[in-house]
């Protein structure tokens, strides 16, 4: 069976929000047409509390863009994003919610980032995303979402660690770009991972 996996697309992460993905909106539009065409649709949601010692703010002196240490590994510290309960953290309004079979929620232990759709950063826990994707038989992955460099990269990388063949779709993706080229990077550490990059209209060939 194939899944789409829908990565973060909330308002936080889109134009207005506390951490923007710039055109990160444009998504949308892709990402619902591609719903229609997948059994089984997933969604990902970063849902932080608001002690999260990934945001700048919880770490006196420090700003947006630092990198501190957290939970053994390297963190780069965000603005304030995602808390639980707030409109920031909520799905993007045009985003067809009926067509989303489940969310998994990550980044809720308030000592480590969760980029993955898998695990956390530091890979001491799993979010139960590959536990529920082999219980209903699901071997290949359409990843797409924000942001490209970040929380997608991520989620396609473990995929693959974890066996999946994975595809990213390019145009229901965007990234981040903190410094230039870092998309282009992100994308060719996944392909050397054997990640798949794929447009939406080029997913009816494959499937």
């Amino acid at each position: 069976m194939d899944a789409l996996i829908v990565v973060d697309v909330q308002n936080d992460f889109c134009p207005g929000g506390a951490l923007p993905v710039p055109d990160g909106d444009l998504v949308v539009p892709v990402i619902n047409r591609l719903m229609e065409s997948f059994p089984l649709v997933v969604a990902t949601q970063d849902w932080h509390p608001a002690n999260h010692k990934s945001f700048a703010a919880n770490h006196p002196g420090r700003q947006p863009g630092d990198v501190i240490e957290l939970a053994g590994v390297l963190q780069i510290l965000w603005p304030i994003h995602c808390v639980q309960g707030t409109e920031g953290a909520e799905f993007h309004p045009d985003l067809n919610r009926a067509g989303i079979h489940v969310v998994f929620q990550k980044g809720t232990d308030p000592e480590v980032d969760s980029y993955s759709g898998f695990f956390d950063n530091a890979r001491k826990h799993d979010t139960g995303l590959h536990e529920f994707l082999q219980r209903r038989g699901v071997a290949r992955l359409f990843v797409c979402g924000l942001a490209t460099d970040y929380c997608v990269k991520f989620t396609c990388l473990d995929g693959r660690s974890l066996g999946y063949e994975v595809f990213l779709v390019l145009d229901a993706s965007r990234g981040v770009e903190l410094h230039t080229g870092d998309v282009a990077k992100a994308i060719d550490e996944m392909k050397a991972a054997g990640v798949i990059p794929i447009e939406s209209t080029e997913i009816a060939m494959v499937r």
